[in-house]
């Protein structure tokens, strides 16, 4: 058989710096127009990520960049491991943050709007951002299939909403209730439990004076604002300061009617007074009392932050100029006993960072409380990386107070396809066949079911954002149906996704991934909807990603307005490749820092693995690749076997999902054992095969080869770009057969299939640290490498000896040396 002979002239495709963004460039619109990335069903064993939609809220910032990247690099070792990824991008383009974008941008109200038309202005102004979006995850290399794109504003995600919604009431898992719920006034409307932030401020405890038959009950709270709302006091059972109270009656001061004086077992002795007023509402606990002990409701604060108007001497007032007002009235009459300073924890809402309220409010909800044991469970089907992950999880669970409240008083937003008759107020729900609907813009049909009313009132809510970002698994399976051709058309409930095997197969995806912050909410509603529906997790693993911090504590976000570092310029200035390998540089789950002067590290990795390219590929011109060599110097096992090593660790932990510490195991072989050592010792037998005879230098050809093209399939994880276009430029598609890096495997199967040869790898690290004595017998001497010694003494075994005897040429060439003798240990 003919041995093929590839000539490769290195002069001619490599400059002598990386181009960088050019190159970058480049290697994108090759990856398009070749269509690198796309994803076809038929291919093979499916590995599919669910991934995080950015929400449309502005730009793009280095958090997502660092989160994004970590994940994407986890998906293209599974394309390399053989898998036919399913690898969506989508974007979470409704709702409140979308809202507020629309409202500064554009300088408009809805308010001014018929819903329909602010929803329009908002869906428009998001496909702008989205685009920069695309160009931006296009830029980073990330190799989504922009095919199968999904926004969550559009008319197929809002028909699989809708049909969660419509299965979930139907089974009384969703329902309408008028109740206490957590209010934002300054966005005017009801926010989930997952919503809130907390946050330390100062504020003040007035020992304010009840008075029980004449006798002074004192009553410490942050609240005076709310002695209207007053329902009950409680004490403490044991509380041995009160007994005498327990049953009677106290009289509010300033306001004058009576309220009983109750026990329960929540109350801290300890804090304040140990006498708690209960006001509808003024915390979470009042809520609790007001249901286990059916107590009264009184209407204080009104959802535009304001105290009711009908409320004696703080009417109309904002909270906080209602609280500074009733003080001073009751400082008036004597009736502030003390007033202590203190800082306590109140809730806010996420994306305004304005304290939250509870009022009462006809909400949608979906069921939570009761499912906690189910929701727990469900965590262990799931595979959590990092592990300790999964405990945040479950407190979160453990800790639920609320319902899911799913309904949100604004204006861009899947609808709910509900109306309410005139007369009964009974909801009467659009058909599966006529979805997506907005009650607002279509009348219902009919009369009403219950009592035969023609007149109905539609719903004009919109969904919690999240009632439908819980449904991505959902919606990649819609989109998967829509790929192989099978119509949505008939679908009624999520469970008609899964038509047949194939499609039944999809969920659970293989992979979730987004930052830790939304644990509470991505993860937990995802869980909620999927064990409704389908009765099973909907993914396998989830990868759970730290934050980049603007400073400590603090993370870099879009709604702090703290996001200094813009990609796009990043990468103009530093390339995507060096951003891509900076963000590989964290363990999974851990926040970190960015820092430009990092920068500096991921230029000299990529002037690095450049030259070294140039280096190996320029003595391959006559490389005849046919295999490997019959007769193959140790020096050139030690290292194949060593970079087999690697492979097989770097694996490991990304099976694991620690990308970080994949990429510390690469660098260590790449910057260590290869260049610093082999590829020096080899570079002689290289250079001057007729010294060191052919058979030298194809062994050093081949082994270099094999090690230079792994160590690019393990690098093109990290930086696609770069190694995409050492492969191109080092026409190294002649001996890969494949037009692209990122469509060849990793070696399989090493762990099982190579017996190690632990004496050649044990003799890889005498060798080394013998090169690495005479360095720094040099070092020490402020002597040149390249300073020539009479003799150096190899330190060794006796069966080693013959192995370095072997590549005694190799040595002395590599550490100009006369002669090497040998000591045995």
């Amino acid at each position: 058989m003919q041995k093929e002979v590839i000539k490769i002239s290195s002069q001619d495709n490599f400059q002598k710096r990386y181009p960088g963004i050019l190159a970058e460039k480049e290697i994108q619109d090759f990856w398009e127009n070749e269509k690198i990335y796309k994803f076809t069903p038929d291919k093979g064993p499916i590995y599919s990520v669910d991934t995080p939609p950015p929400t449309v809220s502005g730009k793009l910032h280095i958090g997502h960049i660092f989160s994004f990247a970590q994940a994407e690099m986890l998906v293209r070792f599974r394309r390399m491991q053989g898998y036919n990824v399913y690898f969506p991008i989508g974007f979470d383009d409704n709702g409140l943050a979308t809202e507020r974008l629309a409202e500064n941008e554009l300088g408009i109200k809805p308010t001014d709007f018929e819903r329909h038309e602010f929803s329009q202005k908002c869906t428009e102004l998001a496909i702008k951002y989205e685009d920069k979006f695309k160009d931006l995850l296009r830029s980073m290399g990330f190799s989504y299939d922009f095919d199968l794109l999904y926004t969550t504003i559009s008319e197929e995600v809002c028909k699989v909403s809708q049909i969660s919604f419509l299965e979930l009431a139907k089974n009384s898992q969703a329902y309408l209730k008028e109740s206490p719920v957590l209010w934002c006034t300054f966005c005017k409307t009801s926010v989930a439990q997952a919503e809130l932030d907390s946050k330390e401020v100062d504020s003040k405890f007035y020992y304010v004076a009840f008075k029980v038959d004449n006798e002074i009950l004192e009553v410490a709270t942050t609240r005076p604002e709310l002695l209207c709302g007053v329902v009950c006091i409680f004490v403490s059972p044991d509380d041995q300061r009160y007994k005498k109270f327990i049953g009677k009656k106290a009289k509010v001061p300033l306001y004058n009617f009576e309220v009983p004086i109750m026990t329960d077992s929540g109350v801290d002795k300890e804090k304040g007074t140990g006498v708690v007023m209960c006001a509808t509402f003024g915390d979470s606990t009042d809520v609790q009392w007001y249901n286990e002990k059916r107590l009264p409701y009184k209407n204080v604060i009104t959802a535009h932050g304001k105290i009711n108007e009908d409320v004696e001497f703080i009417g109309s007032l904002f909270v906080k100029e209602a609280r500074k007002k009733i003080s001073s009235l009751l400082k008036e009459k004597g009736l502030i006993l003390k007033v202590e300073d203190i800082v306590h924890s109140v809730s806010i809402h996420e994306r305004c960072d304005r304290e939250i309220e509870i009022i009462n409010s006809k909400q949608w909800f979906i069921d939570v409380l009761s499912k906690k044991d189910e929701l727990i469970k469900a965590a262990d089907n799931v595979n959590w990386y990092p592990e300790p992950m999964k405990k945040r999880y479950i407190s979160w669970v453990k800790n639920l107070k609320w319902d899911w409240c799913i309904s949100r008083q604004r204006y861009s937003g899947v609808p709910f396809p509900v109306w309410y008759c005139k007369k009964c107020f009974k909801p009467h729900f659009a058909s599966e066949e006529e979805l997506p609907k907005d009650p607002v813009k279509s009348p219902f049909s009919g009369p009403c079911r219950n009592c035969g009313c023609g007149e109905f009132t539609p719903e004009k809510s919109v969904m919690d954002t999240w009632a439908t970002s819980s449904l991505t698994p959902q919606v990649n399976l819609s989109k998967l149906r829509s790929i192989c051709g099978h119509s949505d058309k008939n679908i009624k409930n999520i469970k008609d996704l899964e038509s047949d095997k194939f499609f039944s197969e999809f969920i659970p995806m293989g992979m979730r991934t987004h930052a830790h912050d939304i644990i509470r909410t991505w993860s937990f509603y995802t869980i909620v909807k999927s064990l409704y529906h389908l009765k099973k997790a909907p993914w396998k693993d989830l990868m759970i990603c730290g934050f980049v911090l603007a400073k400590k504590g603090k993370k870099i976000s879009k709604s702090k307005s703290n996001a200094n570092f813009d990609p796009v310029l990043l990468i103009q200035e530093y390339t995507a490749d060096a951003l891509r390998y900076w963000a590989a540089g964290s363990r999974l789950g851990n926040d970190t820092f960015f820092d430009v002067e990092s920068m500096k590290d991921t230029r000299r990795f990529i002037t690095k693995l450049w030259n070294c390219s140039k280096f190996v590929i320029s003595h391959l011109e006559d490389f005849e690749f046919s295999g490997k060599p019959d007769k193959m110097r140790l020096v050139d096992c030690w290292i194949m076997d060593k970079i087999n090593k690697t492979i097989v660790k770097v694996s490991e932990f990304l099976e694991a999902f620690e990308v970080g510490l994949a990429r510390r195991v690469i660098d260590d072989f790449f910057w260590k054992d290869f260049c610093d050592n082999y590829i020096e010792v080899v570079k002689e037998r290289l250079y001057q095969p007729d010294i060191h005879g052919e058979d030298g230098k194809k062994s050093a050809q081949y082994a270099s080869y094999y090690c230079l093209i792994n160590i690019l399939k393990m690098y093109a994880i990290f930086t696609p770009h770069l190694t995409e276009y050492i492969h191109m430029k080092g026409r190294l598609e002649r001996f890969t057969k494949s037009p692209s890096i990122h469509m060849l495997t990793w070696e399989k199967n090493l762990k099982k299939d190579i017996d190690f040869d632990e004496s050649i790898i044990l003799f890889g690290k005498e060798l080394e640290d013998f090169v690495s004595k005479v360095r720094k017998y040099k070092s020490e001497r402020n002597m040149s490498m390249k300073a020539p010694l009479d003799s150096a003494v190899i330190e060794c075994s006796r069966e080693f000896k013959s192995y370095f005897e072997e590549s005694e040429k190799d040595l002395i060439a590599c550490l100009q040396l006369k002669k090497i003798t040998y000591e045995f240990k």
